[in-house]
């Protein structure tokens, strides 16, 4: 117990106030998800502060009902015991573990409430999980025990977890291929694409020489194997640590450097000799000295979580290279606690207790990938389990729900596949949930994006990052097989709050029925992988995107991206005077320009989606007042929506459609046809007067070079005359091309009805009714 706060002078403890791109001060209120809370608060200034953190049912804290754990490191900390249902209070202060006493005031007390209904997830304290550390080697993925075994499974069944495929093309490849040569820096040390990938190629397969080889050498006990391992990890260990592959030029290429060193240590450990050991350890402990400093003292991501490519490193560099290490570096172990303890407590600044993840489903793949080989790590190294955390338990849901088979332009943010079917890596991690949860619709998820996506392995966006025939093996030996369902008795709503997405899915497993809405408002602005696209809409249907994604992911900071992806002139969405809502590089403003979702009902009709998106226009242009917009999906399967906005002086206002075709244009209503199906629009009712429709084509700013040999696109510009308040009603109907004949009716309890009657795909043939107080 701390000694009494009366027997020593105590320092003034500062409280600062969270601000937009930090931390907060947690748990507060009812909004626990998981017991024991995650507590988190923001630090001294003092980076070795150590801190007390107290908690009891008494908000005088008497030492009867109070529960105290000292000594900790950082400013952030999961108990490892739950706690009783309940209301509780808390506060922190600075600890002398010296002298083993409080240093400072006391933190204000915040009081929290667990209901009796939530998952345990404690983490047991750094000086327990050391104790379960086996330090023989290996200990990435297989201890010498797990080497055994699956050296005998192999002697009776050759093809042990997919060993065949696996030794046959990610390790046989490599004995005959020339060492890598180390990267050289780019021309004039200005970054350019084409060779900035070549060095991401480079150093993965850089991974897949050394790790497959050792593994493949160790587990056959093959010398010439073994000793092929040997030449390629010396070969990488003597890259220039400030060269080409040092963290601060090109953190990627370092990330996969560390990796492939950590890999090569571990499995051929009692292959090198002294002198080889000590060498290779010394060069991926620099290497890693320089991941980490950056991490823990320049990102700060402990205080400033927003940092992307800072966070997915615990998981792509630090964990693998930590275990590595563990048991002979103190500082390794060090960097091991923080990484366990921030993922157990902090992680995912992104995502949301739903499983959503704000980034959207191209990053989530690329983060949860690194995490899910992290947590395998950890789980099998230290016997703690991540994955009994409730975001890994749902998040599974948010491609499943976002990121639909099939679709190709049908999502949000940064997606080097866009264009293309779903990576096949977004199906290998839902699997991984699959494994951990049993979950079946997870497993058909799998099994659908594999053989949608049959023939891509090779792309940059897979083998680039992933070598799946390896993740296969591990799966498989880690995992049960899991029975896959067809999502037909899914919900077909689902909500990612935190995040402010809504995903609307029906008829999932049938292609040519299948329609996929997503609508986002969300208060992560255009921060990060992030556009600026609140309150925008992308809809597949009947077997092809209709409203889409529009661009190409050229490169990041590319022209393409600055100009035009991450700008709300490319999305389905509203500008105002021409402006668009915010999305340039300042995170905070990015982060506070962002948007909400103020309601989802499901009626007997229809579906009732609302987003204000006030605060990401106002960020450009301030004489926004409001910015709302009101989607009424139809359970007929057409689509109106309402856009209300208000300005304080006269502004004309552009609606946005965006699609990879031209589109036929008419005094008050388009028409998209592809190759499966269409999509007809009208509006409807405006209150500043009729829309003036135009057809525009290509990319507005976007450097020719980026998008040479690129097929240029389409986009609906309908402009409102200038008002100081505007209401659009706008019509939207998808449908086959293979049912000629369709007819809708909808009514709403808010007063809204409409009868609408399509009689052919070339026929306009339509009534709606719109009331007068609308």
């Amino acid at each position: 117990m701390p000694k009494p706060a009366e027997a020593h002078r105590l320092h003034y403890l500062d409280e600062p106030k969270p601000g937009t791109l930090t931390i907060a001060y947690q748990p507060v209120g009812d909004a626990s998800v998981e017991n024991p809370p995650r507590f988190s608060w923001l630090p001294a200034l003092d980076d070795d502060a150590r801190y007390v953190l107290r908690v009891s049912r008494d908000p005088g804290f008497t030492a009867a009902q109070m529960l105290t754990f000292e000594n900790l490191t950082w400013n952030f900390f999961t108990p490892d015991t739950a706690f009783e249902s309940g209301t509780y209070h808390w506060s922190f202060a600075l600890w002398d573990d010296t002298a083993k006493r409080v240093t400072s005031e006391w933190s204000s007390t915040r009081e929290f409430t667990l209901s009796s209904d939530l998952p345990q997830t404690p983490l047991p304290r750094a000086d327990v999980r050391h104790r379960n550390m086996d330090l023989r080697h290996p200990r990435l993925w297989l201890s010498p025990d797990g080497v055994a075994a699956f050296r005998k499974e192999l002697n009776s069944d050759p093809d042990h977890c997919g060993w065949q495929t696996f030794f046959g093309n990610s390790v046989e490849p490599w004995l005959s291929r020339e060492l890598i040569p180390e990267p050289s820096p780019y021309p004039d040390n200005v970054r350019v694409a084409k060779l900035w990938r070549q060095m991401y190629i480079d150093c993965q397969e850089v991974i897949y020489a050394i790790r497959h080889l050792a593994i493949g050498g160790v587990i056959l006990e093959d010398a010439d194997m073994i000793a092929k391992a040997k030449e390629w990890l010396l070969s990488v260990a003597r890259w220039d640590t400030k060269g080409a592959t040092e963290r601060s030029y090109n953190d990627e290429a370092a990330f996969r450097v560390v990796t492939a060193l950590a890999w090569g240590y571990d499995w051929l450990h009692d292959h090198l000799d002294d002198a080889e050991r000590e060498y290779v350890r010394g060069i991926l402990l620099a290497r890693t000295r320089e991941v980490a400093d950056h991490v823990l003292w320049r990102a700060r991501i402990h205080v400033f979580p927003y940092d992307s490519h800072a966070v997915r490193s615990l998981s792509a560099a630090l964990t693998a290279a930590c275990i590595a290490m563990a048991g002979e570096e103190k500082e390794a172990e060090n960097w091991l606690d923080y990484t366990v303890e921030f993922l157990f407590t902090l992680y995912s600044p992104w995502g949301d207790k739903d499983g959503g993840w704000a980034e959207g489903p191209h990053y989530w793949m690329t983060g949860i990938a690194y995490l899910t080989e992290a947590a395998n790590l950890i789980r099998n190294f230290l016997k703690v389990d991540l994955y009994q955390r409730p975001f890994f338990q749902k998040t599974g849901d948010f491609p499943l729900y976002t990121k639909a088979p099939g679709t190709r332009r049908a999502c949000f943010g940064d997606d080097s596949t866009l264009g293309d079917p779903p990576g096949l890596k977004v199906g290998y991690n839902v699997r991984q949930f699959a494994g951990v949860t049993g979950n079946p619709y997870y497993q058909w998820y799998y099994e659908r994006l594999k053989a949608d996506a049959a023939g891509t392995a090779m792309e940059f966006y897979n083998y680039g990052w992933w070598d799946l025939n390896f993740d296969d093996l591990v799966y498989r030996h880690d995992y049960p097989a899991i029975d896959a369902k067809a999502p037909t008795d899914l919900p077909p709503v689902k909500w990612f709050k935190e995040i402010g997405w809504v995903a609307i899915q029906k008829y999932m497993d049938d292609p040519d029925r299948h329609i996929q809405l997503v609508f986002k408002s969300s208060s992560f602005g255009s921060l990060s992988h992030s556009h600026g696209d609140q309150n925008a809409f992308l809809l597949y249907a009947f077997g092809e995107d209709l409203a889409v994604q529009s661009g190409y992911y050229v490169a990041f900071n590319s022209t393409m991206h600055r100009r035009w992806r991450r700008q709300t002139i490319s999305k389905n969405a509203i500008l105002i005077d021409g402006r668009g809502q915010y999305a340039e590089g300042d995170k905070a403003i990015a982060k506070k320009a962002g948007g909400r979702i103020m309601a989802v009902r499901e009626e007997p009709t229809h579906v009732f989606i609302s987003g204000d998106a006030t605060a990401a226009y106002q960020a450009a242009n301030p004489v926004v007042l409001k910015v709302e917009r009101d989607i009424y999906f139809a359970h007929s399967d057409f689509i109106v929506m309402v856009d209300r906005v208000e300005c304080a002086q006269p502004q004309p206002l552009q609606w946005l459609f965006h699609a990879t075709r031209p589109m036929d244009v008419g005094s008050g209503s388009f028409r998209l046809t592809g190759e499966r199906a269409g999509l007809y629009g009208q509006f409807v009712f405006s209150t500043a007067g009729p829309a003036e429709i135009k057809l525009m084509e290509g990319f507005e700013g976007v450097d020719p070079a980026d998008i040479e040999g690129l097929a240029t696109q389409y986009h609906i510009e309908a402009t409102l005359p200038s008002a100081t308040k505007h209401t659009l009603v706008t019509l939207l109907v998808p449908y086959s091309l293979r049912e000629p004949r369709r007819v809708f009716h909808f009514v709403d309890d808010q007063g809204f009805s409409a009868d609408l009657y399509f009689t052919d795909v070339d026929d306009n043939q339509l009534r709606i009714v719109i009331p007068k107080n609308f």
